[in-house]
């Protein structure tokens, strides 16, 4: 597995009210044969993430087309779920629109956040999308009490595939506290209803590890691949990689991962949230720099 960087391709004007700062959870998804619209999620001043997008020529994503005005995704109403942020999970099409499965944050007084899982569709090509309910489609459950965080979605053999994070604790990092999860799958047969008895462990943490998770999962040359994100107790933050045969036992290969932090500048203290994406022109994998995403968005050629 070889990368090529190519540089920084976006960071967020300071002065715009609700694109603040940082691109996080970069998601791209392919428009048309020349445009890649890579969806991700926006922080004001206040830390609060909303979804919007940038759209970059898929010849050369050098090049920015354009910068979505408003949120394609908002707030949720007060009270809800995803009232205090959102970032993105998983964009697919199916059942004739496109739908944005995403990871909405709630503040709460006795832990830092709780984050459940929403859907969102879009029936004009991705422009706006409209929530599917107000309510998560994946919500606490025994044992995954403060995360269930859907990060991929795979319609395969006429059921959605679903890998996830889950998070039951939280570490306790120089005062701080940081939340504990590891990934999961589960699928549904509709891609809303998801049963809480289809429930399988696919990567804990090892080591010096407490979290590990936004699994984004892909399927090349019959093998299942994963890219993730990953954290230590010394805050050494940093991706790795997975392949499995099914899908749901994997085998780590973090060493295959050779997309690495620069010397210097906007990825030289983290490569985070790695998702790839095919197109006509090449292989692509878009990732978030340094504090994660504050330094902006970037891309390398995937070999």
């Amino acid at each position: 597995m070889n990368f090529e960087k190519q540089g920084l391709i976006f960071k967020p004007e300071l002065a715009d009210s609700w694109k603040n700062n940082t691109f996080i959870t970069p998601t791209p998804f392919v428009i048309d044969e020349k445009i890649i619209r890579v969806y991700g999620g926006f922080r004001d001043k206040d830390g609060r993430s909303r979804i919007g997008y940038i759209d970059v020529l898929a010849e050369n994503p050098k090049t920015v087309l354009s910068v979505s005005e408003k949120p394609v995704l908002d707030l949720g109403k007060p009270g809800t779920f995803d009232d205090n942020g959102i970032i993105l999970g998983s964009i697919i099409r199916a059942e004739g629109a496109i739908r944005m499965y995403y990871v909405g944050f709630q503040l709460v007084k006795q832990v830092k956040f709780l984050a459940f899982s929403g859907l969102a569709i879009s029936t004009d090509n991705g422009e706006t999308f409209k929530r599917v309910q107000e309510t998560p489609i994946l919500d606490r459950y025994k044992n995954e009490k403060y995360i269930r965080a859907i990060h991929t979605v795979i319609k395969e053999n006429g059921k959605y595939r679903i890998w996830y994070s889950q998070g039951d604790g939280w570490e306790i990092i120089n005062g701080i506290p940081y939340p504990r999860y590891m990934i999961m799958y589960t699928e549904s047969e509709d891609g809303v209803l998801i049963p809480n008895d289809i429930r399988t462990p696919c990567i804990d943490i090892v080591g010096e590890e407490y979290r590990i998770g936004r699994p984004t999962v892909f399927k090349e040359d019959g093998i299942y691949k994963m890219f993730y994100t990953r954290d230590t107790l010394t805050k050494e933050y940093s991706p790795g990689y997975a392949e499995s045969e099914d899908g749901i036992k994997w085998v780590r290969k973090d060493y295959l991962f050779n997309l690495h932090k620069s010397t210097s500048g906007w990825d030289s203290e983290m490569i985070c949230y790695p998702v790839p994406i095919n197109t006509n022109f090449g292989k692509y994998v878009f990732y978030s720099g340094n504090g994660m995403g504050y330094s902006g968005v970037g891309y390398a050629l995937f070999k």
